[in-house]
C-alpha cells in the first residue's frame, strides 16, 4: 500500500463512466457494489489501486472501477498481477477471477500466486458453469451437473475452491456470497488487510445459465439454518436459535450438533490464526452437499513472508554484496558461448 497521502473519496470517484454490461439479475452487480462502496473506507487512492482480471463474466470487472487495471487473458491474472505486485509493492493489486478462469485454465497460476504468498487480493467468483461461453460445465460444477458440454451430467468431481487454496498454503481464505453486502464489504476488509495473498470465494448466482445454485443455503430464509458463520474466537454455532454447533471428536472429525446434547466446552471454537491448516481445511469441507450446513466467513488468516518482500531484500543484499547493478555484465556472465 502507498505511504503517499490518501484522499477523502466517495464510491462515486471509484465508478467508472463505462456501463456495466452483464445479464440483469446477475450476482456480479452486487459484488461490484460492495467493492465500490467499501474502497473508499480502505484509505487508499485510486491512482494506487489495480485490478487484473482473466477471461469470463467476472473479468469485465475492471472496467467499472475507476482504477488503474487490466482485462488481460484466460487464467493469467495471477500471473500478470504477481509482476505488478512484486515490481510495485506500493500498489494495492487485486485479482479477478471465476471458477472456470481461476481453477481450469488458469489453476497452475493461481496456486503458484497463493503458494508464493504475493500481496494480492484474489476475489474467485464461484457460480459452478461458465457464462460467458453460454453454459458448460465448471471446474466446480457437482457430478451429475446437466450442462451443454455434459448433455448425460458431469463424472468429474468438482473442486473445493478453499480446498485448493489451503492446499497451496494461502495465508488468507474466506467465503462469502452475493445476497449480503455486509458480508462481502466485511470480507473484503479483512483480506484487504492482510498482508500476503488473499482468497476469497464468493457464491454467486448465475441467473441465466445455472440459476438458484446456492437458494437453499444463502436464501434469506434459509440463511439461519443453512449458513455456519466463523468468527474468530468465538464458538461455532448456528441455527434459528443458535441451537446447534460444531464439535470435533478424537477422531478429528467435525460434527453438526444440538447445543442440547453436549458440553458447552464441547463446542468448537474457531482459530483462524492457528498456523496448522488442518482446522480450516476440516471447516472448508464441512458440508458435503448443498443441502447440508455451510461455513462462511474467514477460514484461516495467518502471516507467513510475502513475496515481493522476500524478492526485495534479496535485491538489497545482492546490491550491497557486489555493488550497484550492471545489466550488460549480467547479460554476458556465467554460461555464455562465442560460436
Amino acid at each position: 500500500m502507498s505511504t503517499a497521502q490518501v484522499a477523502v473519496t466517495t464510491k462515486s470517484d471509484w465508478t467508472s463512466d463505462q456501463e456495466v454490461r452483464w445479464c440483469p439479475g446477475c450476482g456480479d452487480y452486487g459484488i461490484l457494489l460492495a467493492v465500490q462502496t467499501l474502497m473508499p473506507e480502505l484509505g487508499v487512492n485510486p491512482e494506487n489501486t489495480v485490478f487484473i482480471s482473466g477471461i469470463g463474466c467476472s473479468s469485465r470487472f475492471p472496467y467499472y472501477m475507476n482504477t488503474y487495471g487490466m482485462h488481460s487473458i484466460h487464467g493469467r491474472a495471477p500471473a500478470i498481477a504477481t509482476g505488478v505486485a512484486t515490481a510495485r509493492p506500493d500498489l494495492d493489486v487485486w485479482v479477478i477471477t471465476g471458477d472456470g478462469d481461476g481453477l481450469s485454465i488458469g489453476g497452475n497460476h493461481l496456486i503458484h500466486a497463493l503458494r508464493r504468498n504475493v500481496n494480492l487480493n484474489i476475489l474467485l467468483f464461484n457460480n459452478r458453469i461458465y457464462g460467458l461461453t453460454k453454459g458448460q460445465y465448471s471446474p466446480t460444477s457437482e457430478i451429475g451437473k446437466v450442462a451443454k458440454s455434459t448433455p448425460m451430467g458431469s463424472v468429474d468431481a468438482p473442486f473445493n475452491p478453499l480446498s485448493v487454496a489451503l492446499g497451496a498454503e494461502a495465508s488468507f481464505v474466506a467465503r462469502t456470497h452475493d445476497l449480503d453486502r455486509k458480508h462481502m464489504m466485511e470480507t473484503f476488509r479483512a483480506a484487504h488487510a492482510h498482508k500476503g495473498a488473499s482468497f476469497v470465494e464468493i457464491y454467486q448466482n448465475c441467473n441465466v445459465f445455472n440459476d438458484g445454485q446456492f437458494d437453499e443455503i444463502t436464501k434469506k430464509s434459509a440463511r439461519d439454518e443453512m449458513m455456519v458463520n466463523l468468527v474468530h474466537g468465538e464458538p461455532i454455532t448456528f441455527g434459528t436459535n443458535g441451537q446447534r454447533g460444531v464439535t470435533m471428536g478424537n477422531d478429528g472429525q467435525l460434527r453438526l450438533v444440538e447445543l442440547a446434547d453436549v458440553a458447552a466446552e464441547d463446542i468448537l471454537v474457531h482459530d483462524a490464526t492457528r498456523h496448522d491448516s488442518s482446522l480450516a481445511f476440516a471447516l472448508a469441507r464441512l458440508n458435503s452437499d448443498d443441502a447440508s450446513p455451510t461455513p462462511f466467513g474467514i477460514f484461516r488468516d495467518v502471516q507467513r513472508t510475502e513475496y515481493a518482500s522476500a524478492v526485495n531484500d534479496q535485491l538489497i543484499a545482492a546490491s550491497e554484496a557486489k555493488g550497484p547493478a550492471d545489466l550488460q555484465s549480467l547479460l554476458r556472465s556465467n554460461g555464455t558461448w562465442t560460436v
